[in-house]
């Protein structure tokens, strides 16, 4: 739940600011990415995250979905189709 004093149309909850523990895994990854020479290892690699992604999208817009029906009935607005 927002603060009390939040805002009401703050977007901020949206902003993706990663730890300094991220950014060190995510980095680690990319090197191992980028270390690979192994093309069935990359291809693989490749159909994985292909796949990741379109979950995670449909998945985003699910939940994107969820959220501004949830906000326009706590707003008391009216769903849109």
């Amino acid at each position: 739940m927002p603060p009390k004093n939040a805002p009401l149309n703050s977007f901020d909850w949206m902003v993706v600011e990663p730890t300094l523990s991220e950014q060190f895994i995510l980095e680690r990854s990319i090197r191992e990415i980028e270390d690979c020479d192994n093309i069935d290892v990359l291809s693989q690699l490749c159909v994985a995250m292909a796949k990741a992604q379109h979950h995670q999208t449909r998945l985003l817009r699910q939940a994107v979905g969820h959220i501004a029906l949830l906000d326009a009935v706590l707003s008391g607005g009216e769903q849109k189709p």
